[in-house]
């Protein structure tokens, strides 16, 4: 592995989203993650106690497969003093993946998918998806009648925090045409809103 891969590089590119998690976490009872589309992002396990990562990047694999890396680069990171369950597949996360159904409590889908459709069976009922609108993800769940809308994530600063009152100001199209999920495929990103956010967090119902 180069010397620039690491999670601490990756944070000084993207920003560490540590505290994202830490608000989900604290809004909700979540206890398994599962990340598809991770790259290096260990920041979900800073706080979560248990998080698979699946990613089909060669150094994504290489980082991962170096533990002892990954659980130093988190130490001076955790919030709890337990220690955090870490499990990575290298694979590509549109085929079946080696995990049981209805088992997690979170799917994370940031700058990566849209993978809602190939990953919802491994998450549990009443699980959540945190999802933004990179690759069509949050558009495609704003569509959704399985889904439902409990918070957006705003993002200012290098702060993240979540606003759960008027969500009925978000997901507003600024064409409403666009808002078509056929289109947002063909597209491959997501459609602009009349009042944005980082990302969103859907509820299944």
């Amino acid at each position: 592995m180069g010397s620039t891969e690491t999670w601490a590089s990756y944070c000084n590119s993207i920003g560490d989203r540590s505290e994202l998690f830490t608000a989900l976490v604290t809004a909700w009872p979540i206890h398994r993650a599962l990340y598809p589309g991770s790259y290096l992002d260990l920041s979900p396990s800073v706080v979560i106690p248990s998080v698979t990562y699946v990613d089909s990047d060669r150094r994504a694999a290489r980082y991962f497969g170096d533990r002892d890396l990954a659980y130093a680069e988190l130490k001076s990171h955790r919030l709890t003093s337990a220690a955090p369950e870490i499990d990575f597949i290298a694979a590509d996360y549109t085929k079946p993946l080696p995990l049981p159904g209805a088992h997690f409590d979170l799917l994370i889908s940031l700058y990566a998918g849209p993978f809602w459709q190939y990953c919802h069976g491994y998450l549990k009922p009443g699980a959540l998806l945190l999802a933004n609108a990179s690759h069509g993800e949050a558009s495609l769940a704003a569509l959704d009648s399985d889904l439902q809308l409990v918070a957006a994530v705003l993002h200012r600063d290098g702060r993240y925090w979540l606003d759960d009152s008027d969500l009925d100001t978000y997901l507003i199209p600024k064409k409403p045409k666009a808002a078509d999920s056929s289109l947002i495929r063909r597209a491959g990103r997501g459609i602009a809103y009349t009042k944005p956010a980082f990302a969103y967090v859907f509820k299944m119902i």
